[in-house]
């Protein structure tokens, strides 16, 4: 018999994973998911409540006798990035997430599983049922729209919490301890124009999928293709060679993953849609030569569509194309004393054109705020030139490491004990909440770990099995033996 979901251990995170995958909980609708938290808190009579920011919060009074430990709050985040395959009918607002075993590994049906970050709140609701344990005070910050701006964590208030340890359980590798992360910022530029009426004789729509996209800190140095990059390579021949007029560019939907689809529709002259179809299968050709062992499966295809009404000014065109072309995508720089591991990057997520406005949208990455400010303003030069208008906005500061921190002290010391190895301690290149939590809570020590996820903010996220059994017992372990 096939196993599922229902088979694996631990059982008392699984049958929580397995409630929120039949919660819809996308970033931006998070009404029905903060319901169930509340709804759970009253279940198991712990004290819950939402703050003003949307956060879900949790408090479990010590054991007797355990009061005079330092308390421990446990934080991971509620919302999931939904991103799916182009053939999935996935509704996020409105259906429960499909899961599929696949030997040591869970997934999703063609959609992101959202075990960034369920596995998180699973374990943490795991530990406020649990009646046998001895522990010292317990909080847990179940934060808000983690994934489109950390809104949650920038709306937590001084004195909300009372814990003096924070264990963050949003990392995705186990075995890997983190104490710093990079801070971020958006950068979007827009530009308004007045559309004309196309004279061409034909409408085509060409699409660029099967691209693996992917988390845009952890997989940004993993060289994977960034799908409005490579449309507007093809669409700077197409205008050369085939004298295409833009009518509409649809491609990324999310800040933070790397988008792996793009679709425009142009219009040409009847006699120029059969050499558009030779300069894409020549770039179809190129692209998976250029990304093989990294991508598999390009397709970039054109075919005929309705007739657009208006199209984009060919001047204004040539200047989108060229700036989506020139601004950078992907990493900028390595930590100089860190050499293997990323320390500014950009990625071009969303490019939104028609109806009389450009959008581009960037999150920009770094853990030296001195290079992210670089970056900025590398960006919105480029921008600039353009004719575009530039904002930025969602600014946050990385979060800076503690190698003296008694968690970490006391996290090193579990895991060794319990697993025979000590574990790897490192910084981040992606956004994690400790950084902005920190500024309201600056002496509250922290550390991130969690089990390992593959491919998060994709379609092919998927979940280690064998690892969330370790990366709980670890927790558990924590608020058991408490901290020093």
């Amino acid at each position: 018999m096939a196993i599922t979901i229902k088979d694996l251990q631990p059982r008392e995170v699984w049958k929580h994973f397995e409630a929120l995958t039949q919660v819809p909980r996308p970033s931006g609708h998070l009404e029905k998911i903060q319901k169930f938290l509340l709804d759970f808190g009253k279940s198991i009579n712990v004290q819950t409540w939402q703050d003003e920011a949307g956060n879900i919060i949790m408090r479990k009074p010590a054991t007797p006798g355990l009061e005079g430990r330092k308390g421990i709050i446990l934080q991971a985040h509620m919302d999931m990035v939904p991103q799916k395959t182009p053939d999935s009918k996935h509704d996020f607002i409105n259906d429960p997430i499909t899961t599929v075993v696949k030997g040591d590994w869970l997934y999703a049906d063609n959609t992101t599983l959202g075990a960034d970050n369920g596995l998180g709140v699973a374990a943490i609701m795991a530990i406020m049922e649990d009646t046998s344990l001895q522990h010292g005070p317990l909080e847990a910050l179940i934060t808000a729209d983690e994934e489109t701006g950390m809104f949650g964590a920038f709306g937590l208030k001084g004195g909300e919490l009372e814990g003096e340890l924070l264990l963050n359980l949003d990392s995705e590798e186990e075995g890997v301890m983190y104490i710093g992360c990079a801070g971020g910022l958006d950068i979007s530029a827009s530009m308004e124009f007045m559309e004309e009426e196309s004279d061409d004789e034909v409408a085509v729509k060409v699409q660029l999928k099967g691209l693996r996209g992917g988390h845009s800190g952890l997989e940004i140095n993993a060289g994977r293709g960034n799908a409005n990059k490579l449309m507007a390579r093809f669409m700077r021949e197409a205008m050369d060679e085939c004298g295409v007029v833009l009518a509409s560019w649809n491609g990324g939907n999310m800040r933070n993953a790397i988008p792996a689809s793009c679709e425009v529709v142009l219009t040409l002259p009847e006699e120029g849609v059969e050499e558009l179809k030779a300069i894409a299968a020549k770039y179809e050709a190129l692209y998976n030569s250029e990304y093989a062992t990294i991508e598999e499966g390009i397709t970039l295809t054109v075919t005929e569509t309705e007739m657009p009404e208006t199209v984009v000014p060919e001047e204004i065109q040539e200047n989108l194309v060229d700036v989506v072309l020139a601004c950078h995508d992907g990493v900028l720089r390595f930590i100089p004393t860190i050499p293997d591991t990323v320390e500014t990057s950009s990625n071009l997520s969303i490019v939104r054109i028609g109806e009389g406005k450009a959008e581009i949208n960037i999150l920009a990455r770094s853990s030296c705020d001195t290079m992210k400010e670089y970056l900025a303003l590398q960006l919105s030069s480029c921008f600039a030139m353009a004719g575009m208008k530039v904002e930025l906005s969602g600014g946050y500061s990385g979060w800076q490491p503690n190698v003296n921190s008694p968690l970490l002290a006391a996290l090193k010391k579990a895991y060794t004990d319990m697993f025979g190895k000590e574990p790897d301690v490192r910084v981040i290149h992606a956004g994690l909440e400790c950084g902005i939590i920190s500024t309201n809570y600056p002496k509250m020590d922290m550390v991130s770990f969690g089990p390992t996820l593959m491919s998060p903010h994709s379609p092919t996220e998927r979940v280690e099995i064998p690892t969330v059994e370790k990366f709980y017992s670890l927790v558990k372990a924590l608020v058991v033996n408490g901290v020093l």
